[in-house]
């Protein structure tokens, strides 16, 4: 039966693909090999599918690399553009503290005017008194005075022709002389005195001016630290998040860069006392210390970032092939990069080289010890850059991909590790995706 149905197929394909004989020849004979046509059919069958195949498998290889080369572009787009934001966001910084300081210079400034000013309109007013009080007796003294002429007159007049006629008269004119005296001395207090109020009121209009000064610049003081508040704000809470959503404590990460980066020390200078006798440490210095608390922080966050792998480390064209997980009862506990033989593989953040050499299953491997307790592994490669106990730098070169140990072909196996238990890489990259 079975014969049966291949003479007949042969003979069906016959007519598309007739027999063909492949001649073999020797020294003493020639020998021949029949192709049947069902033999063609299964022939041209495997080599078109291994075609296809072929063509498809190209076909994906290209997709994924022009899709990872795009992410890739994004990603650096991304990141450039978070740290230009950065730079503009220092600069404004910087501009908004000079501006600050010369502020509280044109603040400091006009509290010393405002000083001078109270000070002159103090002496004026006390001026003014001490002149309205000599006038007030100037005026009492010339009113007993000519009261006293007004007297002398009289009795003059009672005793025209007698001897003491001769002193009444003596007695009028020093009486006379003492009046324009006085009358000249009250003239010129009450001109002193019309001066003195002038001038306190020129004194009271220009504190008036350098108050008004001082509210201005208050109102642009609180103005500037609103605009520097909002800005600090919007630029670490994307920060925040990108360490909560990797499972690292904030907190805990700026204690210890807090640790790490507190050195103080130099010449200690004499402190400068307001015109009030102290330190004006108002609400606005407390909210400028505050500012400069969170400029602080983002700063050490920015450290914190280059010592935390938050990056990929291989940044060329490759394929994510396995994911973090368990597999028939064992854990995998990394990701896969796929990718051709000899890629760069670079360190995703500031490290020491704990491990650089062979280890079974992961053929050639390099480990590195970050801060924080956390460290990353690159397995199967197949060249190693560094050596035990190097400091390598975030973007620094390492390694070649590889497909050493136990692999399938060339990749790069990529672990991390917190306080030595594997977890999802993943969760670093998709964290660092919502800041860069």
């Amino acid at each position: 039966m079975p014969r049966r149905i291949l003479d007949r197929t042969n003979a069906v394909l016959d007519r598309w693909l007739p027999e063909q004989r492949l001649f073999l020849k020797s020294e003493d004979a020639t020998r021949f090999v029949r192709m049947r046509p069902l033999t063609q059919a299964m022939t041209l069958a495997a080599v078109s599918v291994l075609f296809l195949w072929s063509v498809i498998a190209t076909s994906l290889l290209f997709i994924d690399q022009i899709s990872s080369g795009g992410a890739r572009e994004q990603s650096a787009i991304a990141r450039a553009q978070f740290e230009a934001r950065l730079d503009s966001l220092s600069q404004e910084r910087d501009a908004r503290a000079a501006e600050a300081l010369a502020a509280q210079k044109r603040f400091q400034l006009a509290l010393d005017q405002v000083s001078r000013m109270q000070s002159q309109l103090l002496l004026s007013e006390e001026r003014r008194r001490e002149l309205e009080t000599g006038i007030n007796v100037i005026q009492a003294t010339l009113k007993r005075t000519m009261t006293e002429r007004d007297t002398a007159r009289a009795e003059l007049d009672k005793s025209r022709g007698s001897g003491s006629a001769a002193a009444l008269r003596q007695r009028v004119g020093e009486m006379d002389g003492t009046v324009d005296l006085l009358a000249s001395a009250l003239d010129q207090t009450a001109h002193e005195r019309d001066r003195a109020t002038r001038a306190a009121d020129n004194a009271r209009a220009e504190a008036d001016q350098a108050l008004q000064e001082r509210r201005l610049i208050e109102e642009r003081n609180a103005e500037i630290f609103d605009t520097l508040e909002g800005a600090v704000t919007i630029s670490m809470e994307p920060l925040d998040r990108m360490f909560r959503k990797s499972g690292m404590d904030p907190d805990a990460i700026l204690r210890e860069i807090r640790r790490g980066y507190s050195g103080t020390g130099g010449p200690l200078l004499s402190a400068a006392i307001s015109t009030k006798g102290v330190i004006d440490d108002g609400a606005d210095i407390a909210r400028a210390k505050g500012i400069l608390q969170q400029l602080d922080e983002m700063n050490m966050y920015r450290i914190a970032v280059d010592q935390l792998p938050f990056a990929i480390p291989i940044k060329g064209g490759y394929r994510f092939t396995s994911p973090f997980g368990w597999r028939w009862g064992r854990l995998h506990a990394g990701i896969d990069l796929a990718g051709p033989v000899g890629m760069d593989v670079h360190a995703p953040a500031d490290g020491v080289v704990t491990d650089a050499g062979w280890e079974n299953g992961y053929g050639q491997v390099i480990k590195l010890r970050h801060k924080f307790g956390v460290s990353t592994v690159y397995g199967h490669l197949s060249k190693i850059r560094v050596k035990v106990g190097q400091k390598v730098s975030r973007g620094e070169i390492i390694g070649d991909t590889g497909n050493t140990g136990r692999s399938t072909g060339p990749h790069l196996h990529y672990e991390i590790r917190v306080g030595g238990a594997p977890i999802n890489p993943m969760t670093f990259i998709k964290a660092a995706q919502d800041v860069f």
